[in-house]
């Protein structure tokens, strides 16, 4: 989608006169039902800033920074940066995208605990200073190849160490023995990162450990000289209000007591899926069908023909948009496209599968769906975190097209909030959308 430099690069749909996102979804159908029937996404950039002033509106003390692994769409990357988001970026390509939209290089920080050299010298040679570390081979590295960089040390939590088997992080001692080496080899400190993550059942309890733990490394960096001055307590926000709030309880207090603002101590946090999930929606089309005979052990309420399954199989699997299946993280069902359904109808046992006959190639292993047909049409909604550009080198078919919109109501919510297309957006061209 991108056009010339000194031309609009992002054709941005405008909804007016009552026009929905729905409607929009409709017209593209339309559109496909008499060419390729081909997949398609829909962007909402108004669920985005919706998104955002949820976040300033609950936790206004903590600055934002996207991890632009989550969803790299330049259209996204560039909304955000208006917004006065950070960005976390873990190789060199990323820092390059968020660099050519105007991202000032001390909102960036380069994450990733195995960094590769070209990575660190792009960072110095772009004075992007802030990097993360967790680990003495990393920290000979920066200090040889970006001596003026400004370390975050990686710090390990109960919590995340509860969910994976892959060391991540350092604990309080490795952190003491890496603050030391730093000081040796004149490569400055300033703050500490870590990570909860979504599924951590305890937030309090995972908090209270990871805070005061940060704590106590913030006290030896000042022993030892060092300026400490930011604290990234990272992400894990799915994207749900209810959720942030939980978080905020449990966050609030602790930082009152630990890290108070007179301490002058930066607190950011990284919203990934919380910015992006709910503003992508996918469309896919069945485009086969098998009956296959099981005998269940049990049954979902509402389920009939407990002996009969079918298998949908459709024009995009885990090797496009749903790649984060092969990582083991779930894919909701879908919802069917102009199905209008009524309490009569029966429902089957289906499951959903992507069109290679790869046996890794299963989307969504068992759900309820109404008696398809070959043509129809499937909604997956808050598909903004799913991959939709990571996994593209396993697919020799081209990127799927996505159709950014924004309402009029939300745009000038955007206006109100400091975006405009001749200063904070260069990029963007809104045309009124029209069926």
């Amino acid at each position: 989608m991108k056009g010339l430099t000194d031309q609009p690069s992002y054709i941005v749909e405008l909804l007016e006169g009552g026009v929905t996102l729905e409607d929009v979804i409709d017209g593209h159908i339309c559109e496909q039902a008499v060419v390729e029937k081909s997949a398609f996404v829909v962007g909402d950039l108004g669920a985005l800033m919706r998104q955002h002033l949820c976040w300033q509106s609950l936790v206004p003390h903590v600055q934002p920074y996207y991890p632009v692994k989550c969803n790299s769409s330049p259209v996204a990357i560039e909304l955000l940066a208006s917004l006065g988001l950070g960005f976390i970026c873990t190789n060199k390509a990323e820092m390059s995208l968020v660099l050519d939209h105007g991202v000032p290089p001390e909102n960036i920080i380069l994450s990733s605990v195995f960094k590769q050299l070209a990575h660190i010298k792009y960072a110095a040679k772009n004075n992007i200073q802030h990097l993360v570390c967790e680990n003495e081979a990393e920290l000979s590295k920066i200090a040889r190849l970006h001596p003026d960089a400004k370390l975050l040390l990686q710090l390990t939590t109960e919590a995340h160490a509860a969910e994976t088997s892959m060391a991540f992080g350092s604990s309080l001692k490795s952190c003491r023995h890496l603050l030391e080496a730093a000081k040796e080899l004149g490569v400055e400190v300033v703050g500490v990162t870590f990570h909860i993550p979504s599924s951590c059942q305890d937030l309090q309890q995972a908090y209270t450990h990871a805070l005061s733990d940060a704590r106590c490394v913030f006290d030896m960096g000042v022993e030892l000289g060092f300026n400490m001055n930011i604290l990234d307590i990272g992400g894990g926000f799915t994207g749900s209000e209810f959720q942030l709030k939980q978080v905020e309880t449990a966050v609030r207090p602790l930082l009152d007591a630990y890290f108070p603002q007179l301490s002058g101590v930066q607190v950011l946090a990284q919203p990934g899926s919380f910015y992006v999930a709910s503003a992508f929606s996918l469309a896919v089309n069945v485009i086969g069908k098998k009956v296959v005979t099981r005998h269940w052990d049990t049954l979902a309420q509402g389920e009939n023909n407990e002996d009969t399954e079918f298998l949908y199989y459709m024009n995009e699997g885990v090797y496009g948009p749903f790649g984060r299946k092969l990582l083991g993280n779930s894919i909701p069902a879908p919802s069917v496209h102009k199905r209008a359904l009524c309490a009569e109808e029966a429902m089957y046992a289906s499951s959903l599968w992507g069109p290679s006959l790869d046996p890794l190639d299963q989307v969504v292993e068992r759900c309820l769906l109404p008696d398809l047909s070959v043509g129809d049409w499937l909604l997956f909604s808050n598909m903004g975190v799913c991959g939709l550009e990571d996994l593209s080198c396993l697919s020799t078919a081209p990127p799927l097209p996505v159709y950014y919109t924004v309402s009029t109501s939300d745009w000038y919510e955007m206006q109100e909030a400091g975006v405009t297309l001749d200063g904070t957006i260069k990029n963007f061209s809104f045309l009124p959308y029209s069926p």
